[in-house]
């Protein structure tokens, strides 16, 4: 049984996807969700929305994916238990000891682990059905092999459509770092998609460097299906009931093996809805040549022709029945040259509008089309239901149907005009607000009954079968949350994470970072570096270097099964983004160190220390992981260089940093300024990747002493 999974960030687009054949929907709260821009639900509302989902045979998952600081821990509890009341089929959860946590106290609640948890290999998929999900949410970033091996662990949902972060899923900063929104809290101002330099020849122009052409994975979605993959997730709520229903109608036909002209117009449906960078099938199928969209930023939508002018009005020949409302972006030489909108119909195509100098030879691509925000909410969709009535002289009335059967008063024999079945079928046929579609069955032996008493009879029925077919849910008694002891931190010590031969002095751990993880020379007593990212290959490549460490530091927890495979130490690093005890707790009894999440002050950060816990304090700060090439892997002209910078419209300039994995390299972006946060009662973890180890000999006391550092969010959260 495979699943489409649409997404819902308000009640309308909710309803016409549904309507329009998913089998799921996915949404927010109005507290903890990714997305806290979009309009989200209230528990009122999404009782009422799983009435329907569940009487038409659908589901609703309810995203509370961000990071949780300690304390909002109750109200997240509070948060879950009453999303889970109000009917949600399953919690989509970042945290995951925090839904080991809840699975705990609630064996009956189904969770599902976010993307934004970076689940992207068979130890992360252990790790999760280990913590009780019985579904991993995979990263972007995870390759088609590794899908299907953890496919076979547990259910796997995977993004078929819709926009793909720029960063390893879970793992931006920038926004959070340089624009004071955290990604991590739904509050995410996509800097990616501003414009950058890069300094090498052929880049060194102002272009979108790392915003992303929207994923379409299109006809490739049946190796997903060969897979073992659940359910196929359509990315976007923040995007319209147009957009959703669009892109559900899209995999439907493909699903259900629809002519080639019917899938072609699904698809054009699609793209008029919304299309960053005319598609990339993503990198479950390797980097293609379209992944980087680096001239066009937004909706560039469907192209439906070029202009022309007639009678000294701007016009397109077109097929496309434009009509009022409809909205157009002009390309010149593949870049943006400006916006139309409609402005007539004439001979064979439309007349346009604008406030821009458009020309003859523009290309004309439609972005807006009203006709499909009608179409998404036209559709109507009903369960099928076979209702037996029967009507009989001396007998209750009854009916029934799956199951459910119903009475009602004693039928008397008429005197005259006796009710006929077809008058029977007639009434039943109606379900008044209730989604069915019944087909009737009824008997009689003539009988009369008031037509009032029929149609309350027929209304009882129907609310008793759907009372049967999408029944409340009891509510879950409220229990006391588990508050986790520490052992107290008896000493800080210090740990550096570098690059390279040059190591910091007195330093109590060493963290190496391969510049090639595939030839491996590690200095002696070092921990590897394992990245956000570890693939199948990646593990391949490193397994015959790991008896050379004397542990591994860990982006992900992942970590865990990984290091028990391979009988290593643990340290489990700031991409796992701990943020309160019962994370913290969790994962120092599994690991010998654990890092806090980089986005906390010092304040939060003494709250979580335990003895084994360190915090981020100084040196390079680590802001992306760019699991793709914004070179477009033009490797035959590649320079090939170790650093990069990566430099904004402000002038601020990021470090980039390469380094080669299995099959291919990646890069990380690091932040315009080093960091000189401090840190109190946690040990210090010092970041020398690009080089400096100066951060390393003042980590514990920074400020003041590294040029031009921020202390980031050492005073200030945004978590």
């Amino acid at each position: 049984m495979t699943e489409i999974l649409a997404p819902a960030g308000d009640e309308q687009t909710a309803y016409a996807a549904l309507r329009a054949g998913a089998d799921a929907v996915y949404l927010g709260l109005t507290r903890f969700s990714a997305r806290e821009s979009a309009e989200n639900f209230c528990v009122s509302a999404l009782r009422k929305l799983t009435r329907e989902a569940h009487l038409l045979g659908a589901k609703v998952y309810v995203a509370l994916n961000t990071l949780i600081r300690e304390e909002e821990v109750p109200a997240f509890f509070e948060a879950a238990r009453a999303a889970w009341d109000g009917g949600a089929d399953a919690i989509l959860l970042q945290d995951i000891f925090l839904g080991r946590a809840l699975k705990e106290m609630y064996p009956q609640m189904v969770l599902h682990l976010s993307t934004q948890a970076g689940c992207c290999n068979v130890h992360g998929a252990e790790l999760a059905r280990e913590c009780g999900f019985s579904r991993v949410v995979l990263a972007r970033e995870t390759p088609l092999a590794d899908i299907a091996a953890i496919s076979a662990i547990l259910e796997t949902e995977v993004f078929v459509q819709g926009a793909l972060c720029s960063c390893f899923s879970g793992q931006c900063y920038l926004s959070s770092f340089a624009g004071n929104n955290s990604g991590n809290r739904g509050r995410c101002k996509q800097p990616c998609r501003m414009q950058y330099t890069i300094d090498r020849a052929g880049y060194d122009s102002p272009a979108y460097a790392i915003s992303l052409a929207d994923l379409s994975v299109g006809a490739e979605i049946e190796k997903l299906r060969a897979a073992g993959v659940t359910s196929f997730k359509i990315e976007g709520r923040m995007r319209s009931p147009a957009y959703a229903c669009a892109a559900v109608e899209y995999y439907r036909v493909l699903l259900d093996g629809a002519p080639a002209e019917e899938v072609q117009a699904a698809f054009s449906r699609v793209k008029r809805t919304f299309n960053r960078g005319e598609y990339t099938k993503g990198l479950a199928f390797g980097q293609d040549k379209g992944f980087v969209s680096r001239a066009i930023q937004g909706h560039i939508g469907e192209r439906v022709g070029t202009l022309t002018r007639v009678g000294g009005k701007l016009f397109c020949r077109s097929a496309f029945a434009a009509e009022k409302g409809d909205a157009f972006k002009i390309l010149r030489a593949g870049k943006e040259a400006g916006g139309a909108v409609f402005a007539g119909v004439g001979k064979g195509g439309f007349f346009v509008s604008s406030r821009d100098r458009l020309a003859e030879g523009d290309e004309v691509r439609v972005t807006l089309d009203v006709s499909l925000g009608t179409r998404a909410l036209s559709h109507v969709r009903k369960r099928p239901v076979t209702v037996r009535v029967s009507l009989r002289a001396g007998e209750k009335m009854t009916a029934s149907c799956e199951g459910f059967s119903y009475t009602g008063e004693i039928c008397e024999a008429a005197k005259s005009a006796p009710l006929s079945e077809k008058d029977i079928c007639a009434c039943f046929e109606k379900t008044d607000a209730l989604p069915f579609a019944p087909t009737v069955l009824a008997e009689t032996d003539g009988v009369f009954v008031p037509k009032s008493v029929l149609n309350a009879f027929r209304r009882a029925f129907y609310e008793g079968l759907a009372a049967v077919l999408a029944p409340d849910r009891t509510p879950l008694d409220v229990k006391a949350i588990p508050v986790p002891t520490f052992a107290v931190q008896q000493g800080r010590q210090t740990a550096v994470i570098v690059t390279g031969k040059a190591l910091p002095k007195d330093a109590d751990i060493v963290i190496w970072k391969a510049e090639d993880m595939t030839r491996m020379t590690p200095p002696a007593g070092a921990w590897l570096y394992l990245p956000p990212l570890l693939t199948g290959a990646d593990e391949a490549a490193i397994a015959p270097f790991l008896d050379a460490f004397a542990g591994v530091y860990c982006e992900g927890t992942y970590g865990i099964p990984f290091a028990r495979k391979y009988h290593k130490k643990l340290f489990l690093g700031t991409g796992c983004n701990f943020s309160n005890r019962i994370a913290v707790a969790a994962a120092l009894h599994e690991a010998q160190y654990v890092a806090l999440s980089k986005e906390l002050t010092l304040s939060e950060q003494d709250v979580l220390a335990a003895e084994g816990t360190f915090a981020l304090s100084a040196g390079d700060l680590k802001v992306m992981d760019l699991c793709y090439c914004p070179f477009g892997k033009t490797c035959k002209t590649c320079d090939k260089r170790t650093r990069y910078t990566m430099t904004d419209a402000s002038g601020r300039a990021f470090p980039l940093r390469r380094y080669r994995a299995a099959e291919g390299c990646r890069f990380e972006v690091y932040n315009c300024a080093p960091l000189a946060a401090g840190s109190s009662l946690p040990s210090a973890l010092a970041d020398c990747s690009l080089g400096d180890l100066t951060a390393a000999a003042c980590a514990h006391d920074p400020v003041g002493k590294l040029a031009g550092a921020t202390r980031g969010h050492a005073a200030r959260s945004l978590l």
